[in-house]
């Protein structure tokens, strides 16, 4: 369905960053640009693609999407590609052994447009087209996005996905108003690196004390942590906070 027009009025700009974990064809990357550019989407990240980029299959596969492709940023890993975001949302097509929120494209297309754009900064992550999101990178998300699809076939290649969950954002930026949430100046919803640095502070105590003694045990409990204190919605300033507590704790154990 051919449509460029480049006389008409752009899109809105600001939506969610899109961030693509180890996409493993230059071509997929590609329609996921173009799918993403139908729907004002700009933002793209990649977390260690597994073909050289700059990728001159992806560019062409954009069929025009090129300010996606040649703005699109390179991570090594996934708290790197989110760590400035204060919320992220996680796809998948299958259930997760962890306590998380599940939502709808829908509904999540309702949130990501409800938050004030200028305190909260949100992403969504896609994982490779073979497997999909790794456990560890579903941890870091708030929240996981299940596509209400046919349970029997529930098949969606990587710029379909994007393209659904973008149409959704796209429809539903009228149907939505600021959160009514206040939050006072001297703080702001926690950044995903900052969440990590909780995280890893907590986890490296935890291991001093021998709590994560057991090897086998520990990737699933370390999971279970984060999506824990994930579930908080903390802010910056709670976070400063639980970081003092652990350390004061830790201080007093050791003095």
């Amino acid at each position: 369905m051919a449509g460029t027009d480049s006389t008409r009025t752009a899109a809105p700009t600001g939506g969610p960053a899109v961030v693509l974990v180890q996409p493993q064809l230059g071509e997929n990357i590609g329609m996921v640009a173009r799918a993403m550019l139908n729907f004002g989407l700009t933002d793209l990240r990649l977390v260690r693609p597994r073909e050289p980029w700059p990728n001159a299959k992806a560019l062409a596969a954009s069929a025009g999407a090129d300010t996606v492709i040649e703005s699109a940023r390179l991570f090594d890993t996934t708290p790197e590609a989110v760590a400035d975001l204060s919320r992220v949302y996680a796809t998948t097509a299958r259930t997760r052994d962890m306590t998380k929120r599940v939502v709808t494209t829908r509904q999540a297309a309702i949130e990501l447009n409800a938050a004030p754009a200028s305190d909260v900064s949100q992403g969504i992550l896609f994982g490779k087209e073979s497997k999909g999101l790794h456990n560890d990178d579903v941890a870091l998300a708030d929240t996981v996005i299940m596509a209400p699809l046919n349970p029997a076939f529930s098949s969606l290649n990587l710029a379909m996905a994007v393209l659904l969950v973008g149409y959704e954002w796209y429809q539903a930026r009228d149907l939505t108003s600021p959160s009514s949430m206040t939050m006072p100046k001297e703080t702001r919803p926690a950044h995903k690196a900052e969440m990590v640095g909780l995280f890893e502070q907590l986890e490296s105590e935890l291991d001093a004390c021998g709590f994560l003694r057991v090897a086998e045990k520990r990737p699933v409990m370390v999971r279970n942590l984060r999506n824990l204190f994930g579930r908080a919605q903390m802010t910056e300033q709670e976070v400063r906070t639980l970081r003092g507590v652990i350390t004061c704790l830790v201080s007093r154990r050791r003095s």
